[in-house]
Formats: structure tokens, sequence, C-alpha cells
């Protein structure tokens, strides 16, 4: 067990804290953003931490909790500008009924919380940095099901981030937890241990200088975009519109937003889905059609059949002891 590391807040640097809440205020004020409130918190060696909550500007019904070290300071322009597009992302995603939700490339519709930032390091001897958090199964039936996952960033891996905070490495860590789904490396459960998430230089291309998780067709990416509206929209959100051209997603199907764009139109143009502006005017949101929604059994069948390829299974002949190992 790792013991808990004390330390005495009151001690803390009154203007190190004012610095860094300024930073995130002025940021979060030009992605449209409003800081609802910001705590002190604690990453997973006792060190401190502050715990902003942001809300849209005119919305406060949902909330994005960014955590960062107490002492990290993003002035520099490039570490500002990593800052300035993550807040503006998530603008955008906050707009959708579900902000917290993703869809894996197998059709299962995943939320993603409790990650607490920023990396640790390993207390294992591995030479790794770890972010813990969970994901859970939303079905739309209250479903038990999750996992609990701990991202390993190898030392190489961590050369390529900017820094080891949650602007820098929230978004290739859900996919990376996607694409160990996809390959049926996590499984879903009632109850059980933390399970590995490896994040390494595979997922990177140096010569490319961009992350790399997932080759699609555009058949595939138009199957992606339907489930994802089906789910998050017609199952999750009331048939609220949901925001097509997510970047995170571009990333996790190794294409790009004007790709996404053009699969987003051709799926309304064959009356999968409607195409809504919303906040913004240029159709990157949607909503489903009484057509897609009408193919309720076979996302079900779907999802059933992604749930039974994470399950493990066992070769019959070794749990009954016959083995020649």
């Amino acid at each position: 067990m790792v013991e808990a590391i004390s330390y005495d807040w009151t001690a803390m640097d009154t203007s190190t804290k004012a610095v860094l809440a300024g930073q995130v205020e002025a940021a979060a004020k030009t992605a449209g953003l409003v800081v609802l409130s910001h705590e002190i918190g604690a990453d997973f060696s006792g060190n401190p931490t502050t715990r902003f909550t942001l809300a849209l500007l005119d919305d406060h019904a949902k909330t994005q909790v960014l955590e960062l070290s107490d002492k990290f300071d993003f002035s520099k322009a490039e570490l500002l500008a990593e800052v300035a597009v993550y807040l503006s992302e998530a603008a955008k995603r906050l707009k959708n009924p579900r902000p917290d939700v993703y869809l894996s490339l197998t059709g299962l519709p995943l939320s993603f919380g409790k990650f607490a930032w920023p990396f640790h390091l390993s207390t294992s001897g591995a030479d790794t940095f770890l972010v813990h958090g969970e994901i859970r199964l939303e079905d739309g039936q209250e479903s038990i099901l999750h996992a609990k996952v701990a991202a390993s960033m190898t030392v190489t891996f961590a050369e390529i981030v900017a820094a080891p905070e949650q602007p820098f490495a929230e978004g290739f860590i859900y996919n990376a937890v996607r694409k160990t789904m996809d390959q049926g490396q996590l499984e879903l459960v009632k109850s059980g241990n933390r399970q590995p998430v490896p994040v390494t230089t595979r997922y990177y291309s140096r010569w490319q200088n961009k992350f790399s998780f997932n080759d699609t067709t555009e058949a595939q990416r138009q199957e992606f975009l339907a489930a994802k509206v089906y789910w998050l929209s017609g199952v999750l959100g009331n048939g609220a519109p949901v925001w097509l051209l997510d970047p995170r997603d571009a990333q996790y199907l190794n294409t790009t937003v004007a790709e996404l764009r053009k699969t987003a139109e051709a799926l309304a143009s064959e009356g999968v889905i409607q195409l809504a502006g919303y906040w913004t005017q240029d159709g990157e949101f949607a909503t489903p059609t009484e057509a897609l929604m009408g193919h309720r059994a076979q996302y079900e069948v779907d999802m059933g059949e992604a749930l039974a390829f994470i399950k493990p299974t066992f070769n019959e002949e070794m749990r009954g002891g016959h083995t020649n190992m």
C-alpha cells in the first residue's frame, strides 16, 4: 500500500494559486466558458492540485472538471496555445447532451470519469507515468458494467507530451482506452481490479508528428457517426443535437475533421441523420432521423457482440487440468 504524503495546506503559495486561477479564468472566457468554482485537490502522491469546474457562459447545466497541478504555469506561448485549443473543444463538447460519453469503434457507448490528473510516477518501480480513471457502459439502462483503468505512459512517450497535465493528455488517453477496448484487452465488469491501458510510441508517428489509433474506411466512419448519433442523441440525449466534428474522434479514426464533415454530409443526404445548427450555424451537430432510430434491434445486437468480444474466454481442457505445460 502506498503511504499517503501529507502537507500543510496553509503553507501553500497563495500567489501561485492566484496566478493559476487567473490563467484558467482568462483562457476559459476566451473559449466561451466560465469558471463556476475552484477548490483544492490532491494528486495520487498527495501533492496539491486545483480543481476547476467549468461551464458554458450561457448554460451552467453541464460542467467540465479541469484539474491541474497547483504550481502549473501555462503562460508560455506553446502551452497557452494547447490549453486554448483544449478549452475551445471542451466548449463544443459541453453542448452535447452527454459530454462525458464517447463511442468505441466496436459500438460501445462509454462514459469517462474519475480521472485523477496529473500523471504520477509508478510506485512499482516501473519507468512509467500513470493516470487512473474509470469508464462505464452507457446503454440507457443504468448498466453497472464498468472498468477501472490505469493508463501507463512510457518515459519515451512522455517526451512527446508538452506537460503531464490534463489538457495535454486527456484526448490521447481517452483514445488509448477506446483502442484497448477495441482490441478486447479491457473488460467491463460489475466489480474488479484496475486494468492496465498501455500508452506507447506505437500510438504516435514521429515522422508525421501525429497520433495514430485506427485506420478506418469511409464506410466505417459512416457506421461510427451513425452509431454515435443513435446512442448519444437518440438513446442518451432525448434527441438533443450531438457534435459530429470532434477532433478526438478524428484522431481516434485516423482521419481529419474535414473528412468527418464529408461523412456527416453523406449520412444527412441519405436520410440517416439530420444536421442541426444548435449553437453553430455550420452543421457540426446532428440528430437522428426516425429511420436511424428504427435500427434499435441491430444496435442492441452490435452492443451484445461487442460485450461478448471483450469477455475473457478459457480453454476448457486447460480449465480441467488437461495440459502439457
